[in-house]
């Protein structure tokens, strides 16, 4: 990253819990029975203020989440309404859709009314993909990825690296992101909790640096590839060498159900070290 401009990413949990599906890794399905926070649509309005304070600190992406595997009629009309109103008032963002599984006409509706990405991870390889989830098929992730391309909206994707995979895994796995050629790619490293079936990171950061320069190596052309979840665990104090190894993005502040770093601590924190805030997105 020669001229060490870091892209600032925010997510926004706007649907939070109650999801049937079995992922081991994820707080929010309903059977792991996590004591997090649920709730059904969170108000425009407050997504909008949560919107304006990650603007200020220097935010560009900004993606709306919702828990479920996948899009409905309901969920498609909300977060088209939600991506409307931040365009209207806050042109500046870029505006990202996590929503699970989608088809082309979901995603054409999204594109219409201001969603220009949508993110879809694909976890882990496709052979470890049942071991950690089984009421649906990477297949589908895939198949998801290849319709957010066919309808011209820009693709982010990535996975969670640290949920016990082998090396050859994660190597499946950037092979698979390369074929897809996303715009953008999203590397975390698991949070473990103690309600769900994965109870360890089964990685630090020295295999998490080795992650980095992969992707790097295997997608030179990427806009951005962005280090998100267990940043504050494995990187704290060296942020540095995660954009040394190749990556240019962050995510600020907190995560679908973890907290993250106080944003302003990052934002001074990159600039104390010498890095500018990007003002343009380009994915």
């Amino acid at each position: 990253m020669p001229d060490k401009t870091v892209f600032l990413c925010a997510i926004n949990n706007v649907l939070s819990g109650g999801c049937p599906e079995d992922c081991s890794f994820c707080t929010q399905s309903a059977r792991h029975r996590a004591p997090i926070q649920r709730y059904n649509f969170k108000d425009p309005t407050t997504v909008l203020a949560e919107a304006r304070r990650a603007h200020s600190y220097g935010a560009l992406g900004y993606c709306l989440v919702t828990a479920g595997k996948g899009l409905d009629d309901a969920k498609t009309d909300y977060i088209a309404s939600l991506a409307s109103l931040l365009k209207r008032e806050l042109p500046g963002l870029h505006l990202i859709a996590c929503n699970g599984t989608a088809d082309a006409q979901q995603l054409r509706h999204l594109a219409a009314h201001g969603i220009e990405s949508y993110n879809h991870n694909l976890e882990t390889s496709r052979r470890r993909y049942p071991e950690i989830c089984t009421t649906h098929s990477w297949e589908e992730r895939y198949a998801t990825c290849e319709a957010v391309k066919s309808v011209g909206l820009s693709l982010c994707s990535g996975g969670i690296f640290g949920m016990g995979e082998r090396p050859e895994d994660r190597e499946d796995l950037l092979e698979s992101l390369a074929e897809l050629e996303p715009d953008s790619v999203p590397l975390n490293f698991y949070l473990p909790h103690p309600s769900l079936p994965l109870t360890e990171r089964t990685l630090g950061r020295p295999e998490a640096l080795e992650i980095i320069r992969r992707a790097a190596e295997k997608m030179p052309g990427l806009s951005i590839l962005m280090v998100a979840a267990g940043r504050e665990a494995l990187f704290a104090g060296r942020e540095e060498e995660i954009f040394e190894a190749g990556a240019n993005a962050i995510v600020l502040g907190d995560y679908l159900t973890a907290a993250g770093e106080d944003p302003d601590r990052d934002r001074q924190r990159l600039l104390a070290l010498g890095y500018r805030i990007a003002e343009q997105c380009h994915a």
